[in-house]
């Protein structure tokens, strides 16, 4: 199937449930992207700062970008002018330098605090009480040029969807504890980024509402052209 037609079909199969399809571009060229471009679909998620920025520069600024990979502080002031959504923040320091280039670049930046909930030591993420202890701090509370708009988790990488299932509704149960304590009355802190080709369909189950899928729309792993 062509990429336009796998992006109908997903979205076709999520049909009317609260859930957006972000296309996970990395290592795909233009090309590809454009093709999915094409057939209308805007919400794109790249790893790589400089790939992400590359990209942003060639292709048609109506395009919504969402960093969903590792990000450096030192990177940031990069993609601060025009990233939509960073899915990947993992400490004070990262949000800290995220507010800084938000503010130099006369925006606010909506993130998701990536929590930890995989039994991997390779991915990164809070857990609870880093979180909490964030969201606490007299730090956070001076940003003023950065919004969090909810969650992001990875589960393990396994084959076992009872594991993926209980690691899903653990990051579900996280963003509630935080919703109550925290944004009870901020209506933007509503998503949920989890859920990727192999298990996005249990992700939505357990209340997903940013599912990031590449391979189930652009195919298997490219190398990136020169």
């Amino acid at each position: 199937m062509s990429i336009a037609a796998n992006i109908s079909a997903i979205k076709k199969e999520i049909g009317t449930r609260n859930v957006k399809l972000i296309a996970v571009s990395k290592t795909k060229p233009v090309e590809s992207i454009l093709e999915a471009y094409e057939a209308g679909h805007r919400l794109f998620g790249e790893n790589m700062v400089q790939e992400l920025v590359e990209k942003h520069e060639k292709l048609p600024k109506d395009i919504e970008w969402h960093l969903i990979g590792h990000l450096q502080t030192n990177k940031v002031k990069y993609i601060a002018s025009f990233i939509n959504l960073i899915h990947s923040v993992d400490s004070l320091k990262l949000i800290q330098e995220i507010n800084k280039q938000a503010f130099k670049n006369n925006r606010i930046i909506d993130c998701l605090l990536q929590l930890e909930i995989a039994d991997e030591e390779t991915k990164f993420g809070m857990d609870m009480a880093e979180a909490i202890e964030l969201l606490r701090s007299n730090e956070f509370q001076e940003l003023k040029n950065v919004r969090i708009c909810g969650v992001m988790g990875i589960a393990t990488f396994t084959d076992n969807p009872k594991m993926t299932a209980e690691e899903f509704y653990e990051l579900k149960t996280f963003f509630t504890g935080l919703k109550d304590t925290f944004f009870r009355k901020d209506p933007a802190f509503k998503e949920i980024s989890m859920g990727m080709s192999g298990d996005y369909n249990l992700a939505i189950e357990k209340g997903s509402t940013l599912i990031r899928l590449g391979s189930t729309i652009f195919g298997g792993r490219q190398v990136k052209a020169n």
